[in-house]
C-alpha cells in the first residue's frame, strides 16, 4: 500500500510588510545585509485578532473549492501550530466545529514549529498504515508575528505568517510511496530557541513584560521569541546534512538520485549551507523565501506546491523533504512523489 499527497492549498494573510517598511520603522537597522542573510525581502503578517485558526480555515475553505475530496471523505484531522486560539480546546477541534465534521473524524494538535511537517506527515503515515485511516488532513498554521517583539531585528525580518492545508491519502495503485523517514530531538538545546513566559512555568506579568536590550541591539521581552540565530544555523548545519547522507546511505542512494529538494526555508544562509555541505545541484533547488518569508511549519508544504504549480516537482519525483526548528528537532523524508 502506498501513501501519496493528494492536495495542497495553502493561505498567506493580505497584510504584507516589505523591507521598506522595517527601513522605515527602524531607521538605524542595515536592511541591505539583513536582505543578504535572510534573503527575505518581503512577508505576509496577520492583522489583529486574525488567529492561526483563522489562517486555516481559509486554507481548508480554498481546498475544498479546488480539489474532488469531499469532507466526509476525511477520517481524522492534525492540527500543528504553535499559536492555537485558546490553551484549551485545541485548534483541530475548532476546525471540526467550523467544517461540520462526522464525530467519526478523530481530531488533534500537536506543537512543533519548522520541523512539523515531516512529523505530521510521519503520523499520518502511521494511521494510514494501520488501518486506521484512509484519509487525512494535515494543517500547519502559525501567526509568529504575535510572539515577535517588533524591535527584534533578528526575528522581525525573518518570519511570515501563513497556513498550509495537506491532504494524505492511501495509494492503492503504489504509484506514490513514503520510502524512509528519520526524525531527531535535541531537547538540551531547548533555549536555542524559545519563549520564556505565557505559560504555567512562568505566567505572564508586568515583570515578563518589561523589555531588555542583548548584545546584538535586539529588544524584546519574556513574552517575546528568543532565538539564538547563530546558534541554531550552527546546529542545522551539523545535524541535517549528517541525518540525510544516512537515510540515503541505508536507501542505496546518492545525491544524484534526488529529484527534488524541498528544506524548509529557514533562511538564505541555512539554505546556502545545506546546499554547500550536501553539494545539490542547483537546478534541482526550489526557494520561495523571498516573497513570504520564514513561515515555519507550513514552510514546506508551501514551496511543495509552488513548484508543483510552477512544474519544477512533477509525480513520480524521488523527493527529500527537511524540516529542522524548534525543540530543537529536525526530521527528514524520503517520498516518491
Amino acid at each position: 500500500m502506498g501513501i501519496k499527497i493528494s492536495a495542497i492549498e495553502y493561505y498567506l494573510p493580505v497584510n504584507e510588510r516589505t523591507n521598506a517598511d522595517l527601513e522605515r520603522l527602524r531607521p538605524e537597522w542595515d536592511i541591505e545585509k539583513v536582505t543578504t542573510k535572510t534573503g527575505v525581502e518581503k512577508r505576509h503578517i496577520a492583522s489583529n485578532g486574525e488567529t492561526a485558526l483563522d489562517l486555516a480555515i481559509e486554507a481548508t475553505e480554498q481546498l475544498f473549492r479546488t480539489n474532488s475530496i469531499q469532507k466526509d471523505e476525511i477520517d481524522g484531522i492534525l492540527f500543528c501550530t504553535q499559536s492555537p486560539d485558546f490553551i484549551m480546546p485545541s485548534n483541530a477541534f475548532l476546525i471540526h466545529e467550523r467544517f461540520g465534521f462526522s464525530e467519526d473524524t478523530w481530531a488533534f494538535d500537536f506543537n512543533l514549529a519548522c520541523s512539523g511537517y515531516v512529523y505530521g506527515m510521519s503520523i499520518a503515515r502511521g494511521f494510514i498504515e494501520s488501518g486506521m485511516s484512509k484519509n487525512i488532513m494535515l494543517i500547519t498554521s502559525d501567526t509568529y508575528s504575535k510572539h515577535i517583539s517588533q524591535k527584534d531585528r533578528s526575528t522581525v525580518s525573518l518570519f511570515g505568517d501563513g497556513a498550509a492545508v495537506t491532504i494524505i491519502s492511501e495509494d492503492s495503485s503504489n504509484q506514490s510511496e513514503i520510502i524512509s523517514t528519520k526524525l531527531s530531538s535535541s531537547g538540551k538545546d531547548y533555549k536555542s530557541f524559545f519563549i520564556p513566559s505565557g505559560g504555567c512555568r512562568l505566567p505572564k506579568s508586568e515583570f515578563t513584560d518589561s523589555e531588555s536590550e542583548d548584545r546584538s541591539g535586539n529588544i524584546r521581552s519574556l513574552e517575546n521569541i528568543h532565538m539564538n540565530g547563530f546558534a541554531v544555523w550552527k546546529f542545522i548545519s551539523k545535524k541535517v546534512p549528517k541525518q540525510i547522507k544516512e537515510i540515503l546511505l541505508e536507501n542505496e542512494l546518492g545525491i544524484e538520485d534526488i529529484d527534488f529538494w524541498a528544506f524548509h526555508q529557514a533562511s538564505k544562509l541555512t539554505l546556502q549551507s545545506l546546499s554547500s555541505a550536501l553539494n545539490l545541484p542547483e537546478e534541482k533547488l526550489y526557494s520561495n523565501l523571498v516573497n513570504i518569508g520564514n513561515t515555519v511549519s507550513s514552510s514546506i508544504p508551501i514551496l511543495l506546491k509552488d513548484a508543483f504549480d510552477e512544474r519544477r516537482l512533477k509525480r513520480g519525483d524521488l523527493v527529500i523533504i527537511s524540516g529542522f526548528g524548534v525543540g530543537l528537532s529536525w526530521g527528514t523524508m524520503l517520498l516518491k512523489y
